[in-house]
């Protein structure tokens, strides 16, 4: 027996082993218990990850199999490894059955959302989230459902009966499903919110997404808008000016190239405004617009690099001696992508069946809106017409307005937003023959009233004064007929027949054709504004006033009039958001569009092809998308590296500038000067601009400012260099520069390290793709995970071919924020001479199921530039095909 250590009680050692013996049993219960307790958290975890994987899984649809379904004929889905459809069908309508069928399948919940932004009814889908019912106010008072639904009536029977049959394949794919099991969208907003059953697809539905792709593209809108607050900050027409330039004709060509022309850049002289529009302008009504219409939500993306790259060559510059087209729009970035690629085939041309064309489509309309069929292709990008104007209205407390001398009551109707969950809220929406007026507050309880902001006599200051917007896509058309005419296209004559069609949003269009022929079409509803002899601008430039009647629009372009341009000389044809004609040839478009560094960067491009006797290959043309020469280089650079620098510290970064010049000037990711180069742009552009404008108002870092240094660079002592700011110093172009570098080297050694050899672009220059609701941020960290890829460094930026947007703004911590959320949409190339021979890409996938595995299995293809084929032939189509979906009667 162990002897008894001193100072230990007898007793309590007597009674040791027994104690012991109940600690050894605690002990063991203890393990026993957490033994159970792991074995309910690992089974609590496995059960989790079984309805996790229920609850993604669940919604995954088959693409293989037999389905009855209300077709005409027996329909055929043929789908290759990533899970793009080829759809072959005996009648168009059952083309367009199956074309809702598969939409359904891949992206309802896409289609669903869109629904619910266009009608003014996210508020209904996402419940009481302040964001989504002031941008279900401002869908309303624009009204784009309402036109919608008066467009049906102007449609033909045969489109007419083109949406039904879309509409009843979506319906066909819904019926019998839950809301979970068609998207886990709806069981990951049934944890906040009611989630119903969704309610049948109607051909309305498809119209009113036409709304909002031509809000996304309108043009001028933010000039428009970003003229009336930079005019609030400086007071000056002519200082404003000044900050938006014309288009540079003789740096630049446009569209339509013309030799014989002038090509000086326009000159208005000195303005003298007119007091009661000055008052107006100065008032709170800007202001107020401006943040009611920022509410409405990107559905297809806005912004400097919301623009498109196109270019067509004529077969005599062509390896295959035919025509190749290539087309990549920039647009806004996300999860899933914007695009739906897809085949329509039918099985044998008739009058019954009339389409055999592919390319891309959005989901929840019918048809392709860019792509080819056997004889034609065509490419979009943004024409950039002024379609929209903003007018001040002087409103009296009364409810009547201004105009022409009179008092006029205000239109008005009132609608109820739902709110699941919450309760509803009444809006009452008031117009003048203009528009809608637009000039109410968008936060808190007041975004709702729609009542004046502020109340009072228009003619005691800035009280009483509001903003109508008049745009032409709130007029009805018959925009979705001219997307059937293109389908069927073959050629230019019908392709200007289906440009008469196409009213908005009026992108240029390119063309190509198995005959050879390559062109260019203007299309849209533009209007026709009248040249107002007074102190108003007239040009659409700016906010106009309401009340006088010279101002008002006067008709619009006739179609027959719009440029258009057919197998050029030159024997290629560059439509990259640049001017379209001369100043002084054709009808008056817009006096703002880029600027033209990309396009003129693609026409150089094509020429040292051509001049070095080369021909142009499908291989070429996807280079020539890929193009990162930042334009900014050649402007900046020599400038730059003739300062004088006394700082070794900062020589050590200027050094990496002189590399990259010598490299010409790539915009690559892994460029240690392409980094210190965009960083010293961006606090270049605030410190130079920023004082002018506000460091938070229009700084995009895009290509209008890139065209304003480029204007300045050679006058060291322009007063646009000064920072008005300081009172007492008036800070030159070299200054500028100087202190622009060294804010710059400061910032990348923060950010990046102090050793500029080890600095790239692409650790800054990030691409974000973020799903519209269950973003980072918004969605808990898992679900965020699933649904948005990780960013991922990015080549391009601002004015590059390449273009991938970044912004110049303070952001959190008062830092500069490079990311990329817009950039190339899709990229295509297609082949006249061989259609199997033709490429595309798209960032993410088909899929809109984050689950799917064609959900983001193109995204490294179109990260790293790649491409895959395009199969169109029937053979072709079958030899990729792996699933098999037939739809019988």
């Amino acid at each position: 027996m162990l002897a008894r250590p001193v100072g230990i009680n007898a007793r309590r050692w007597a009674d040791l082993p027994d104690r012991l013996r109940s600690v050894n049993r605690s002990r063991a219960i203890r393990r026993r218990i957490i033994a159970v307790l792991a074995a309910l958290i690992v089974g609590a975890l496995v059960l989790g990850v079984a309805v996790a994987a229920m609850v993604l899984r669940r919604p995954l649809p088959s693409h293989s199999g037999t389905v009855t379904a209300a077709v005409e004929s027996e329909v055929r889905i043929e789908r290759d490894a990533r899970g793009v459809p080829h759809i072959y069908a005996s009648t168009d309508e059952d083309l367009f059955y199956a074309q809702g069928y598969v939409h359904a399948q891949d992206r309802f919940f896409e289609m669903d959302y869109r629904r619910h932004v266009t009608s003014g009814r996210l508020g209904e889908l996402v419940g009481e989230v302040e964001d989504a019912l002031a941008a279900d106010a401002v869908t309303r008072t624009l009204g784009w459902r309402h036109v919608a639904e008066q467009e049906w009536d102007l449609l033909s029977r045969e489109t007419q009966s083109y949406l039904t049959a879309y509409a009843a394949g979506v319906n066909a794919y819904l019926e019998g499903r839950e809301a979970s099991e068609l998207a886990m969208e709806y069981t990951v907003l049934g944890l906040q919110v009611s989630v119903t059953d969704p309610e049948p697809w109607t051909p309305i539905d498809s119209l009113a997404w036409l709304k909002a792709m031509a809000w996304d593209l309108i043009g001028n809108y933010d000039d428009e808008l970003g003229r009336a607050a930079t005019y609030q900050a400086l007071g000056s027409v002519d200082r404003v000016d000044d900050l938006f330039p014309s288009y540079p004709y003789n740096r630049n060509a446009p569209i339509i190239p013309s030799p014989d022309s002038p090509v000086s850049e326009s000159d208005t002289g000195a303005v003298v405004v007119d007091a009661a529009w000055e008052e107006a302008i100065s008032s709170d009504a800007m202001l107020l617009a401006m943040e009611a219409l920022g509410a409405v939500p990107e559905l297809i993306g806005r912004g400097d690099a919301t623009g498109s790259n196109s270019f067509v060559v004529a077969g005599e510059h062509t390896e295959s001696g035919l025509p190749l087209l290539a087309n990549d729009p920039h647009l806004g970035l996300g999860a899933p992508a914007i695009w739906y690629q897809v085949g329509l085939h039918c099985t044998e041309q008739s009058a019954t069946c009339t389409f055999d064309v592919g390319g891309f489509s959005f989901s929840g309309m019918p048809g392709v809106i860019i792509g080819h069929n056997d004889a034609l292709a065509w490419g979009l990008t943004n024409m950039g017409p002024d379609v929209a104007d903003f007018f001040l209205e002087r409103v009296h407390p009364d409810g009547t307005y201004e105009y022409d001398g009179e008092r006029i009551p205000l239109e008005t109707r009132t609608e109820t937003v739902r709110v699941n969950g919450g309760e509803d809220r009444t809006l009452e929406i008031r117009s003048t023959h203009h528009g809608p007026l637009i000039t109410w507050r968008v936060g808190g309880t007041e975004f709702i009233t729609g009542t004046p902001v502020p109340a009072g006599s228009p003619t005691g200051g800035v009280d009483g004064y509001h903003v109508a917007l008049q745009w032409t896509a709130l007029e009805p058309g018959r925009t979705i007929e001219a997307i059937f005419a293109f389908n069927r296209a073959r050629t230019a004559q019908d392709i200007a027949r289906a440009a008469a069609l196409f009213e908005v949003p009026a992108q240029a269009i390119v063309f190509a054709t198995v005959s050879g022929d390559i062109g260019f079409q203007a299309p849209g509803r533009i209007p026709v504004r009248d040249e107002v002899e007074g102190p108003v601008p007239s040009d659409g430039t700016w906010p106009r006033p309401g009340w006088d009647p010279a101002y008002d629009w006067q008709g619009f372009i006739p179609s027959s009039e719009l440029p258009s341009l057919l197998n050029p000389d030159e024997g290629f044809i560059v439509a990259a958001n640049q001017a379209v004609t001369a100043p002084d040839e054709g009808p008056f478009l817009s006096a703002d569009f880029d600027p033209g560094y990309r396009s003129q960067r693609i026409r150089a491009l094509l020429n040292g092809v051509i001049d070095s006797g080369a021909s142009i290959s499908v291989d070429h043309a996807n280079q020539i998308m890929l193009d990162t020469r930042n334009p900014l280089g050649e402007i900046l650079i020599p400038s730059i590296l003739r300062l004088e620098l006394d700082d070794d510290f900062l020589q050590e970064a200027v050094d990496e500038l002189e590399a990259w010049r010598d490299a010409g000037y790539p915009n690559d990711a892994d460029s240690a000067g392409a980094a210190f180069f965009n960083a010293t742009w961006a606090h270049l552009v605030l410190r130079t601009f920023g004082d002018e404008v506000g460091a938070d108002q229009g700084l995009d870092g895009g290509s209008r400012w890139v065209q304003v240094v480029h204007g300045i660079i050679g006058q060291p002592q322009s007063p646009l260099w000064d920072d008005i700011t300081t009172v007492s110093v008036t800070e030159t172009r070299d200054e500028i520069l100087l202190q622009s570098l060294k804010d710059a080297r400061a910032h990348l050694t923060r950010s990046l390290g102090k050793t500029p050899s080890r600095w790239e672009w692409g650790d800054l220059h990030r691409t974000v793709l973020n799903h519209p609701i269950l973003a980072p941020g918004v969605a808990p960290g898992p679900i965020a995970w699933l649904t948005s890829p990780a960013p991922f460094p990015t080549d391009g930026g601002i004015a590059t071919v390449n273009a991938n947007s970044w912004s110049v703004s303070l952001g959190e911590g008062n830092q500069l924020d490079f990311t990329s959320r817009s950039g190339p949409s899709m990229r295509m190339v297609v082949d006249l001479a061989d259609l199997d021979a033709s490429t595309w890409v798209v960032p993410t996938g088909v899929s809109g199921h984050p689950s799917s595995g064609n959900y983001t299995d193109q995204l490294a293809a179109w990260r790293d530039g790649e491409v895959f084929p395009w199969h169109w032939s029937e053979d072709s189509v079958a030899e990729a095909s792996t699933n098999t979906l037939t739809l019988r009667p």
